[in-house]
Parts: structure tokens; C-alpha cells; sequence
């Protein structure tokens, strides 16, 4: 995925030259090995031939490889004195047991770390405008940490575990205990060890389609077998469960029934009451992902499961602080009953003996604070003002040529492509984050070719119009310019 800097001063073939010298002394390209062709490595760099042929013979020169005519680029062996070459990382790569993030979630991320970084409508996180910043420094001004500074009881810090717990009886009207919750460093943490410690390879769980899940590589690494379930304008469909659980047997649901990641979706209250004796008849847990409830736009966020009387304890609860106040503290909690909390906490034991106490005390002090009520009416009313930003942009650069689901809550609008066929998702991406932009693929979410999301969340107010201008520019690359958009 590594490409040259077109903007440095230093010639591109000499930067080919250099990255895959790094790679050849790292053990990447072990002796003997071939490296990529000259035209297959020139189309994935998308530069000339030549300037491939020019970075080889650079390396030829250096005596770092050997070329002939029908044999293809080898890379040398060591001179005899020569430092001995490193392993062969290539076979360890490919295996172990975490499979790496799929390939457009990679170059995404890859791309936003450039020096050039594009617009971000990718990542599904606020802006630093939204952090409460000024409350975190006026509460570490008024207040000072005296606790220990040793290892921490790995189900988490407990006057943390008490403020979440106020605060889910508060916000959502759910019954906690301190006992029955465990603080994660994120959402992504909990079902992490949910997926290792309570699943077993082969078994076969439901989620949302399309949903954030589909691009999370941790159900993979599980070898679980993951069934989607379609999500419409009232969310997923019940029936569909019992469908799925009669063919499959399925063992855990994971769900995210409110401003659903990436639809905005809604689950209805309908449906909530016939998941809810479904899943309680068949002996199946949901997972319950809530990150977006209390972003809901007009103040009255919609009850999560858990908070329901009938909900018993099949529901394992996922929160988290990320989307509602700062990601950087990397602050999640999980709650379910004690036994799981229990086991999930043992595994965290083993993982890194729980998390540092400091992050875990701010938060605590941050959602006692008094203020806190009038910074979750701030956020809300700037992600409103965001997302509308993002739909007048839309609809004055785009008119015709997309549709979209308007949500009362989160931090995403799902859009569809209208138009000539569904477009080559890979390309359109790449012309996109060439063009400074960056979006998740409908695909990367498990999602039929032609949708994408955008957040509205993430970039600064003043870039929203700038970035919807780049994207149009990315889709009209390489088409008849005087042809009308098909609507």
C-alpha cells in the first residue's frame, strides 16, 4: 500500500529505490527472492515504466539485486563478510491468529496519516471542536488525582465503575452495579473479548447489514461465521432472526438498534418487543452496541434494550465515551452479569493487567461533573448544525445524483449513488483520496456496491461543501463530462 510522494523533491524512482531497499534489509524480500515485475510494480505505484526500470537498476548497483532478460529482478545473496540477512518475515505475516483489517479500511487509514491528509469523512469520530476541552481543564485545575498509581483491579477503576453506573440509571434508566460492569479502552475492546471468550470458532452469529462489524476483522480472527441481517427503515427484522437461527443455530446477535452505524436507523419499538421474546425463547444473547443514543438531535434519546423490563439478562450492554465526548480517552464499559463480567475481566488480566488508572479518573470526575449535561446540549445541537451543513451540500453539488437516509441521531448519513451501473468502489476510492477526500466504501460495511458513508462528524465545519466538491470531482474522473449525471 506504500506509495511515493509525488510532492517531495526527492525523484520518484529513487524513493522506490530506498523502500525497497528498506524491505529487502528487513527480510521482506529474502535472497533469492523475485521482486514484483516491472509493470506490475509500475500500475500498483501508478507511475512509468520507466521510473520502475531507473529504481531497479539503482538497486543493481548498489549490488542489491540481479536482473536477466526472461528471469525477472532477484534480490542478491550476501557477500561472504556480509551482515547475515534477517528472517523471512513474509510466512509470519500471513499467519498468526489476528487477520489483519480489510485492504480499504488499510489505505484509508494510511492515507489520513499522510502529510497531505485528505478531508476525513471516514472516520466515525468528533472533532476536536466537539471534545469538552474546556471542562476536562477546568476539573483537572479544581481537582487532584491521590489514589496509588500500581496495578488496578483489572474490571476497572472502581469510583469509574460507580460513575458509569449513575450514569447509565441517569441517562437511560438502566439498572447497573458497580460489580456488574467492566470499563474497556472502547466498544471495539468489549466485543473483542466477548468474540474470544464467550464464542468458539465455528459458531455462527448475526449482525446488521450493513453495519460497522462487517469491517472488523476480530470476527475473522475468531473464525466465527457471520450471517448479515438486512437493516430497513425500522431496522433489522425479527423474522429474520428466527430464519437464521433455524438454518444456523445462531449463538449471539450483535446489534446496534439506535442511529445504527452506518444507516442512522432506529430499531422500532415493535420490533424491539418481538426481538426481545424471540431471542429470549431460543436462549440467544445480544450484544448491544449503544455509542450514538444520547447525540439523538431533538434530547430524548431512544431506550436502549437493556433499559427495557422485559430485556432479563440476555443483554450484554457495550458504551462508550467516544462518540459523546473524547475518543482519546479511550473509555468503554461492558455490562452484563457478573459471572461474564468475571470471565471477560480475567481475559483482560492476562492482556495487559488493566488499564492506567489516570485516563479512567478523568472520566469519573468528567461524568460526575455538574456541567456535563451542558456539554452533551452542545454536542447535540453542533452535530445537528453539521449534518445539515453536509445535506445542503449534498443536495446543491450533488442534486439528482445521490439519496440518503436523514437520521435523528449519530454521527453518519448512509448515501446511495444513483446513476449509470454501481461504480468500481476500489477506483472511486482511490481517485477520491487522490482528489482529498476520504469516505468508507458501502462494501467495507458489508453493504451492496453503489452506498458509502460519510461522516459529518469528524471534519471541520468550513471543509464539509469542500470535501462533497472533491468526492463529485472523484466520480466525474474519467467520465464524459458533457454527458448529463443519469438521475
Amino acid at each position: 500500500m506504500w506509495q511515493p510522494d509525488r510532492y517531495s523533491k526527492k525523484p520518484i524512482y529513487l524513493q522506490i529505490a530506498e523502500h525497497l531497499q528498506r524491505r529487502i534489509r528487513q527480510g521482506e524480500y529474502p535472497p533469492g527472492s523475485l521482486l514484483p515485475s516491472e509493470r506490475k510494480l509500475a500500475a500498483l505505484l501508478q507511475v512509468n515504466r520507466s521510473t520502475v526500470i531507473q529504481a531497479y537498476e539503482d538497486l543493481r548497483a548498489q549490488g542489491l539485486v540481479s536482473r536477466a532478460v526472461g528471469s525477472g529482478t532477484r534480490v542478491s545473496q550476501p557477500e561472504p563478510g556480509e551482515a547475515a540477512p534477517a528472517p523471512n518475515w513474509r510466512p509470519y505475516l500471513a499467519g498468526g491468529a489476528m487477520q489483519p483489517n480489510l485492504a480499504a479500511m488499510r489505505r484509508i487509514r494510511e492515507a489520513l496519516r499522510g502529510e497531505r491528509a485528505p478531508i476525513d469523512m471516514a472516520s466515525g469520530e468528533l472533532s476536536d471542536d466537539l471534545f469538552p476541552h474546556e471542562l476536562v481543564r477546568r476539573l483537572l485545575r479544581e481537582r487532584s488525582y491521590v489514589g496509588h498509581l500500581g496495578y488496578d483491579d483489572p474490571q476497572g477503576y472502581l469510583p469509574l465503575r460507580e460513575s458509569i453506573a449513575a450514569f447509565l440509571r441517569r441517562y437511560h434508566g438502566i439498572d447497573a452495579s458497580a460489580s456488574s460492569l467492566l470499563v474497556t479502552s472502547g466498544s471495539q475492546q468489549s466485543l473483542f473479548l466477548i468474540s474470544q471468550c464467550l464464542l468458539s470458532p465455528g459458531d455462527a452469529v448475526a449482525v446488521e447489514d450493513p453495519s460497522y462489524s462487517h469491517s472488523l476483522s476480530m470476527f475473522r480472527s475468531a473464525g466465527l461465521r457471520v450471517f448479515g441481517l438486512p437493516v430497513g427503515e425500522e431496522g433489522i427484522d425479527p423474522d429474520d432472526v428466527a430464519a437464521l437461527h433455524r438454518q444456523h443455530r445462531l449463538r449471539m446477535i450483535f446489534l446496534n438498534p439506535n442511529f445504527q452505524n452506518p444507516t442512522g436507523t432506529v430499531l422500532s419499538d415493535e420490533r424491539r418487543d418481538r426481538l426481545l421474546r424471540l431471542t429470549a425463547e431460543r436462549g440467544i444473547p445480544i450484544v448491544e452496541d449503544d455509542p450514538f443514543s444520547l447525540t439523538a438531535f431533538d434530547g430524548v434519546p431512544p431506550r436502549p434494550l437493556r433499559a427495557l423490563k422485559q430485556a432479563g439478562g440476555q443483554i450484554l450492554y457495550v458504551g462508550s465515551l467516544s462518540k459523546i465526548a473524547a475518543s482519546g480517552l479511550r473509555i468503554g464499559w461492558l455490562l452484563g452479569p457478573q459471572s461474564v463480567i468475571a470471565r471477560l475481566a480475567d481475559a483482560r488480566q492476562q492482556m495487559d493487567f488493566g488499564m492506567s488508572v489516570l485516563p479512567q479518573w478523568v472520566a469519573s470526575e468528567l461524568l460526575d461533573a455538574s456541567h456535563f449535561d451542558g456539554h452533551l446540549a452542545r454536542l447535540r445541537r453542533k452535530l445537528a448544525y453539521k449534518m445539515d451543513s453536509m445535506r445542503a451540500a449534498l443536495d446543491t453539488v450533488l442534486p439528482g445524483r445521490i439519496s440518503y437516509r436523514v437520521p435523528n441521531g449519530g454521527l453518519n448519513l448512509w448515501v446511495q449513488w444513483h446513476g449509470a451501473g454501481d461504480p468500481d468502489e476500489p477506483r472511486l476510492l482511490e481517485r477520491a483520496l487522490r482528489e482529498g477526500v476520504a469516505y468508507v466504501p458501502g462494501a467495507v460495511l458489508g453493504s451492496r456496491p453503489g452506498c458509502f458513508r460519510l461522516s459529518f462528524a469528524k471534519p471541520p465545519i468550513e471543509q464539509i461543501e469542500e470535501g462533497i466538491l472533491r468526492l463529485r470531482r472523484a466520480w466525474t474522473e474519467g467520465r464524459d463530462e458533457e454527458r448529463p449525471f443519469p438521475s
